[in-house]
């Protein structure tokens, strides 16, 4: 099933985000979307602003989502919180005015100036105006007296007549203090504004009684009674945990690359609908990742792209596939989202907003058995009879690739493959080639697999690590295939990649859909049943390819691009980089035996 696309580009060539609201909200909105212009024509730059403008609306659904139904203990809180304000606010109010006795004393002091010369005629005019200033001094006690028996008159009169106009404002503030789901006009609002009305009157008795200095009086209402709600978790301006994440990547102290900045910023954000959009960085603590931890355990692969999770959060998904019934997350994928948040709260510690890292502990045991697994030889030939590869119903969608026809693909998706089988390169290093990079060099054509372009290339690359960086010799069968012309002819096209139809998806991946789709693709021909296989099996097989080529590990692993001393080449091996014409015999030694592919040469 296609996957919604939150970033779209209108005629004009701005880009747009779209925003679908989730359809347990979707009584809160007029419609079922929103669109936000970017204010860019550049998608690298509407890639890089999409995600904020998501995780703001993600924040009010999480705003609106906790809001929870009206109870009888806020019905009594409101009651209460509303007598008590109006008492406190009379109170500070007397605090303020003046006293008869400081303003006759004040009067005093004027004549007696009067009366030793101090005030001559010419500031009469001043005296008069500083003396009519007192009168309404002491009328302001009078006059607010007034105000507030002509509020209490109008509340009697709006609570017989069932009015609740004048405490309408309040009521809303109430409402959004306490995160509760009540809508204007409802009939929970009218009755917590009627509670809230008996509330005032209760408070302006209490003060007409100060007014004939009695202090003594208590409610006669008996809905009004201490009450006292608990104190909501709230972080602070800019110590939201998105927040400051925000400010540990601009930081970025490890230097961590842009697709894994990416993928923790997901991942955090997993957590993040655990706890809460406000709570603040500083309650990050075992429990919460413990809790976390346990969802994640339960969590269905690809959860986001599932259309029968659409709209729902980490705590709803996990329930829900509990009738669903999708396959849940691998140990692997788990750690990995622990190490995200783990490289996060060792920032948090550093900066003193948490005490120490809680997800220290908490990783699960790696599982030790192989996952991906070489093809073999009879594998692969039947792969590359089949219709991807010989002829195929349509190259539209994957659903018509493993139906024969006449449309014989010759893009990415029959390149990539078969570059990774003699390369042992990823997937994603292959498909993000500019033609920039591969190239000549003496008699030896070179993959340059680095993260630099020439300056007419707009796409943005990425490699897994540093050691990444390798140039890769062509092998001698890739040759024999046509690919030296098919560059040619994407050359003479006017293209600048390699291959122009790769692309990303819309967390910045390069093939992404390609690898899954490939993967079901050798479910649909019969070469996969569950795990085992799969695009990377290409990889796996040109290490074995090597190995039974007679070479040690540690002489071919940096071909791979796999950095010296990595733990994940164990298996693989390390060695410095070898010259050019090193290089070129490596390659060409991977062979597999039994493998027949005259047959796709053009």
């Amino acid at each position: 099933m296609a996957r919604r696309s939150n970033l779209i580009r209108r005629e004009g060539g701005t880009y747009y985000a779209r925003i679908y609201f989730p359809a347990d909200l979707r009584d809160h909105f007029q419609s079922e979307d929103k669109k936000i212009s970017l204010r860019t024509k550049d998608e690298a730059v509407a890639k890089q602003r999409l995600y904020p403008e998501l995780q703001k609306w993600d924040a009010l659904f999480e705003e609106i989502r906790s809001r929870r139904e009206v109870t009888d203990q806020d019905k009594a809180l409101a009651v209460w919180e509303h007598y008590e304000t109006h008492l406190f606010e009379d109170a500070e109010t007397r605090r303020t005015m003046p006293t008869a006795s400081e303003m006759e004393e004040e009067v005093s002091r004027v004549w007696q100036r009067i009366d030793r010369g101090e005030i001559h005629s010419g500031d009469m005019v001043g005296m008069i105006n500083g003396y009519a200033d007192l009168e309404l001094m002491k009328r302001a006690r009078e006059d607010n007296a007034n105000l507030r028996a002509r509020r209490l008159a109008a509340l009697r009169r709006d609570l017989a007549s069932g009015d609740d106009k004048l405490i309408e404002r309040a009521t809303r503030e109430f409402i959004q203090r306490h995160g509760l789901l009540v809508n204007d006009g409802s009939g929970e609002f009218r009755e917590l504004a009627f509670l809230m009305i008996r509330a005032e009157i209760q408070a302006l008795e209490r003060t007409l009684e100060r007014d004939a200095g009695n202090y003594s009086g208590v409610p006669t209402d008996p809905i009004v009674k201490p009450a006292f709600a608990k104190p909501r978790q709230v972080a602070a301006p800019g110590e939201t945990i998105m927040e400051l994440f925000e400010t540990y990547v601009r930081e970025n102290p490890k230097s961590i690359a842009k697709d894994t900045i990416a993928q923790a910023r997901r991942d955090i954000g997993t957590f993040v609908q655990h706890v809460g959009a406000t709570c603040p960085a500083s309650r990050i603590d075992k429990k919460a990742v413990r809790e976390w931890k346990a969802l994640l355990m339960l969590y269905p692969v690809k959860a986001t792209e599932t259309k029968a999770f659409d709209g729902m959060k980490i705590a709803q998904i996990v329930e829900h596939n509990k009738t669903v019934g999708k396959p849940v997350l691998s140990t692997r994928t788990i750690n990995r989202y622990l190490s995200s948040l783990a490289a996060f709260c060792n920032w948090l510690a550093a900066h003193g907003y948490i005490e120490s890292n809680p997800t220290e502990g908490m990783f699960l045991a790696k599982d030790k058995r192989k996952k991906v697994f070489p093809f073999t030889s009879d594998q692969m030939n039947a792969l590359f009879r089949s219709p991807l590869f010989t002829g195929c119903e349509s190259d539209d969608a994957p659903r018509f690739w493993n139906k024969p026809g006449a449309v014989r693909i010759r893009d990415h998706r029959f390149w990539v493959p078969l570059i990774m089988l003699y390369s042992g390169a990823r997937p994603a290093e292959i498909a993000q080639l500019s033609l920039a990079d591969v190239r000549q060099e003496g008699n030896t054509w070179i993959l340059d697999i680095t993260e630099t372009g020439d300056d007419d290339d707009q796409d943005i690359k990425s490699l897994k690590t540093d050691g990444s960086r390798r140039a890769v010799p062509i092998h001698n069968e890739l040759v024999r295939l046509g690919l030296l012309d098919y560059l040619a002819n994407i050359r003479s096209a006017g293209h600048s990649r390699v291959f122009p139809s790769a692309t990303r998806n819309s967390r910045g991946q390069m093939i992404s859909d390609f690898s899954r789709d490939f993967g079901r693709y050798l479910e649909k021909i019969g070469l996969k049943k569950g795990r085992g296989l799969s695009l990377y099996s290409f990889r796996h097989g040109a290490f074995d390819a090597l190995r039974r080529a007679g070479y040690l590990d540690e002489q071919f692993n940096f071909i791979f691009g796999h950095v010296s001393g990595n733990r994940v080449t164990r298996g693989y091996g390390v060695l410095t980089q070898g010259m050019l014409d090193q290089r070129s015999e490596l390659i060409n030694a991977i062979a597999y035996p039994g493998l027949e592919l005259e047959h796709l040469r053009e």
